[in-house]
């Protein structure tokens, strides 16, 4: 199965020095598409640089930043003008450890739809404050109660999908781009009647570099969730 993980960055230089080689390291063999919006960091200059001598790494320049949907939009049609058959996204910041990205690759051989899950037995949260804890565990509830499918994790991003869900999804008529991607893609696919299958990971506030979460971005969710089901 050909298989590609997608990285959206935004000034991640510093996180790409060390996760690309991470990655690179990992016992199972996928490629590697990195989506940046013009950084002002050169990550995207890295990352060419970096892909001249290791062929597994693509780089996807879009014009400017403009939200982690449409950069996971862009990839996820780059990778399918391509052939790949099963697709990831991924974090840059090293909230979502390499070695849980294997275990989401092998689900995908037998699985539709894997979600790196924090919130079944086995997956946790690490430095994360109560706030913060609080605001993702309320989001999957608020969202399961509306959406009515028994995902634990809607909110989280590490997820990997079969070629043939994104296609039924219809990705040109997603209409979420912030906080909420994550769940309107989970409800369309199980509207599309696909199982989601979760399994455990870990998830470590990041390493280096600014989060791109703010308030907006979850106000946003709560009520993007009611749009997404009616």
């Amino acid at each position: 199965m050909k298989k590609l993980v997608i990285i959206p960055t935004y000034n991640e230089i510093e996180n790409m020095k060390s996760l690309l080689p991470a990655l690179l390291s990992l016992p199972e063999k996928f490629d590697i598409l990195v989506v940046d919006d013009s950084s002002p960091d050169n990550t995207a200059g890295y990352v060419f640089d970096f892909g001249k001598t290791e062929t597994r790494v693509h780089l996807l320049l879009r014009e400017k930043k403009s939200g982690l949907g449409k950069a996971y939009i862009a990839g996820f049609e780059w990778g399918l003008q391509r052939g790949y058959e099963a697709l990831v996204e991924m974090d840059a910041d090293f909230s979502h450890r390499p070695e849980d990205l294997v275990k989401i690759l092998q689900k995908l051989e037998t699985d539709d739809v894997v979600v790196g899950s924090r919130y079944i037995a086995g997956g946790a949260t690490v430095n994360w404050g109560l706030i913060r804890k609080l605001i993702s565990r309320g989001g999957g509830v608020y969202s399961r109660l509306i959406l009515g499918y028994p995902v634990q994790d809607w909110t989280g991003g590490f997820n990997g999908w079969r070629a043939q869900v994104l296609r039924d999804i219809k990705l040109s008529e997603i209409q979420s781009n912030g906080y909420s991607f994550q769940i309107e893609l989970k409800y369309k696919a199980q509207k599309c009647g696909y199982k989601v299958t979760e399994v455990p990971i870990v998830f470590e506030d990041r390493r280096v570099g600014q989060s791109k979460m703010s308030l907006k971005i979850v106000l946003e969710a709560f009520y993007k969730v009611w749009m997404i089901r009616f």
